[in-house]
C-alpha cells in the first residue's frame, strides 16, 4: 500500500495509509471463518451483493449473519453453506416472498452444518437497531418497550425482562448488544482512506458500522479526497473507522443505489424461479457466483443493454451548498 500525506484538522499534517483493496483481498483478510458479519444494513437498497458473492467464492464457513432485511443475499449465502447462524428481522425475497434456501435450512437441514437446522435469532428492525446501538455505545444492553406482548422475545437470548430502576413497577425488555466482527456496506463513493459519502435510506448502517470491530466499505466510485471534503456533512462514515475500501461498480445489484442504478425487479423474479431446489440453486450459483471471477465478469454476463436500462434516466441533483464564510 502507498502512503500519502494529507491535511489534518487545524492545518496539521498526518500520514495516512491508503486502504484500497480488491474485493478478493478484503474478504480474504478481514472475513475469517466463524466471523459475525453485518450485511444489508440499509434495508432494501445498497445491499453488498458483490461482497457476499466473494464470501461464497472463498467458501467461508461458520458465519453469523446480522442484518435487518437482507433480501436474497442471506438466502444465497445460506445455500452456499457459509452460514451457521442468522440474526435478522426478516430473510427472504422481498419481491417474491419466502426464499427457498432459507426455508430448507430452517425446516430440513442447514448446508452450512449438515445434520442440523439453521439457527435463527428473530429480531425486529427496531430491536436490531437497538442491539447494534448498544454495541456502538459499549453498553451490554438498551431498554425498550417494543416487542413486549409479541412472540419475538420468547426463547431468544437477545431479550431479557427487567424492571425500571426509576419506575419500580414498570417492566421493560433489555435488548442484548451486538458487536459484529465486521460490517460490510455498499455506498455511492469514498476516498482511498475510507471517508465515505452516502445518501438515501441509511437503515441501521450507522449503528452497524459504529458497533463493528472492522468495516469494509464497498463504493461505486473511489474519488479524490477533495470530492469528499467538498461536502463534509455527507461524510457519514469517517475514514478512521474503516478497515478496507473496495471500488466496486454495480456491487449492490440487483438492489438499487440511488443516483447510480435502480432495482432490478426481473432479477429477483428470475432468482425465485431458478432456485426452487438445492440443485437448482447450485446451477444458479455456478452461473452468477462461482462461474464469474469478479463483478466485472458478472456485469458482462448481465449485458450492456440491461445495465444501461437500470441506469438513472432522470437526474435530481441537490441544490449547491455554500460552506464559505
Amino acid at each position: 500500500m502507498s502512503q500519502s500525506e494529507v491535511r489534518g484538522v487545524g492545518g496539521s499534517s498526518k500520514l495516512f495509509m491508503s486502504k484500497l483493496m480488491t474485493m478478493r483481498q478484503a474478504i480474504a483478510e478481514h472475513v475469517p471463518d466463524g466471523a459475525s458479519v453485518a450485511l444489508g444494513l440499509q434495508m432494501e437498497q445498497m445491499i453488498p451483493f458483490a461482497a457476499g458473492h466473494e464470501i461464497m467464492r472463498q467458501k467461508k464457513r461458520g458465519l453469523r449473519l446480522i442484518g435487518p432485511i437482507s433480501d436474497i443475499l442471506f438466502d444465497q449465502m445460506i445455500g452456499a453453506g457459509c452460514v451457521e447462524e442468522v440474526v435478522a428481522a426478516w430473510v427472504g425475497n422481498v419481491m417474491m416472498g419466502s426464499a427457498y434456501n432459507f426455508r430448507r435450512a430452517t425446516e430440513v437441514e442447514n448446508p452450512g452444518k449438515p445434520g442440523e437446522k439453521l439457527r435463527v435469532f428473530n429480531m425486529t428492525n427496531f430491536t436490531l437497531a437497538l442491539a447494534l446501538q448498544a454495541g456502538a455505545m459499549g453498553v451490554p444492553f438498551l431498554p425498550t418497550r417494543t416487542a413486549m406482548g409479541s412472540d419475538v422475545p420468547k426463547g431468544n437470548h437477545f431479550f431479557y425482562q427487567i424492571i425500571s430502576p426509576f419506575e419500580p413497577k414498570e417492566t421493560l425488555l433489555a435488548v442484548r448488544a451486538l458487536v459484529p466482527d465486521v460490517a460490510v456496506v455498499h455506498l455511492q463513493r469514498a476516498d482511498k482512506y475510507g471517508n465515505a459519502h452516502c445518501w438515501g435510506n441509511f437503515g441501521v448502517m450507522l449503528e452497524g458500522v459504529r458497533a463493528a470491530k472492522k468495516i469494509i466499505v464497498c463504493a461505486e466510485e473511489v474519488v479524490s479526497e477533495d470530492v469528499i471534503a467538498s461536502d463534509p456533512n455527507r461524510t457519514v462514515i469517517p475514514g478512521f473507522l474503516v478497515t478496507a475500501v473496495v471500488e466496486c461498480p454495480l456491487g449492490a445489484h440487483p438492489s438499487p443505489v440511488q443516483g447510480y442504478y435502480k432495482r432490478d425487479d426481473a432479477f429477483f423474479q428470475q432468482y425465485h424461479a431458478e432456485t426452487k431446489t438445492q440443485a437448482d440453486f447450485e446451477r444458479w450459483a455456478q452461473r452468477w457466483v462461482s462461474g464469474v471471477a469478479d463483478r466485472a465478469e458478472y456485469a458482462k454476463q448481465l449485458g450492456n443493454t440491461r445495465v444501461d436500462e437500470l441506469g438513472v434516466k432522470q437526474h435530481a441533483y441537490a441544490a449547491a451548498t455554500d460552506y464559505g464564510y
